[in-house]
């Protein structure tokens, strides 16, 4: 079930929508992510979509899922970022994640993992360019990190004209900290400090971009992703320049605006 955002609105070519409060924000994205997969499975026959992780994503991935009436056998997924050198049974991996929030569930045609542990990370990542090159995406739903951030394009490696679809970065403290406080991991030190992660254009050639960013933890973010300028230093700034996203907020991580 769709319900009405309490207020909408544009910020340059990016539309806002803010929610009473979290489920019924997730229940709207998920109805909207729900009819872009239709859509696209009616227009052609197959879909393919790209997902994030995070805590912030799980409770519109159970709303997408228990809507149904998706052939997910046509459906292709990506998945945005991986730590690199995690094995994939890790509780923080993000394959460990989408397997059991998602795979648990569904049965796509295939879910396309960046597989983290690989011996050769640079052959890894020619692999992966090599499928998201081959494949159209219809949707990417995304999250907005504590440090504006935007899969694990942090503000020190972030580029809004990166001529990768998919790179190795280090992540920054801002960044490994949230991974911490979501439970993820015991200890700054035990974060991996390198990841995986699809650039910021990647991310963008998605025809429809779905960007979920509740809780009050994500106000500050918010408010710099809105209010600030279009910076690296915000990275999720960049999407005020994408007029197919749609930014879904609740009334706690709207608090500022």
């Amino acid at each position: 079930m769709a319900y009405q955002p309490i207020k909408s609105f544009t910020v340059d070519q990016l539309p806002v929508r803010i929610y009473s409060n979290q489920p019924e924000m997730a229940a709207s994205v998920a109805a909207e992510a729900h009819g872009i997969f239709r859509e696209a499975l009616a227009r052609q026959g197959s879909a393919a979509a790209i997902l994030a992780t995070g805590n912030s994503q799980i409770r519109f991935l159970d709303e997408l899922i228990k809507l149904g009436g998706i052939d997910w056998s046509k459906v292709t997924l990506f998945h945005m970022d991986e730590y690199l050198g995690i094995s994939r049974d890790h509780k923080a991996s993000f394959r460990f994640y989408m397997r059991e929030k998602v795979l648990s569930r569904i049965t796509p045609k295939v879910f396309n993992f960046i597989e983290g542990d690989v011996d050769e990370p640079l052959d890894e990542i020619a692999r992966y360019t090599a499928l998201l090159r081959a494949q159209p995406i219809d949707l990417c739903c995304l999250g907005v990190g504590e440090n504006g951030h935007i899969a694990f394009n942090d503000p020190p490696v972030a580029d809004f004209s990166d001529p990768h679809l998919i790179k190795l970065v280090k992540l920054d403290d801002a960044c490994k900290m949230q991974q911490v406080k979501e439970g993820h991991f015991p200890s700054l030190e035990a974060v991996n400090p390198y990841a995986f992660t699809l650039t910021v254009p990647a991310l963008c050639t998605a025809k429809r971009m779905l960007c979920v960013a509740p809780e009050k933890r994500k106000a500050e973010p918010v408010k710099n992703l809105l209010k600030g300028p279009i910076s690296e230093s915000c990275p999720a700034s960049y999407l005020r320049t994408q007029p197919h996203c749609t930014l879904f907020l609740d009334s706690d991580s709207a608090v500022h605006l």
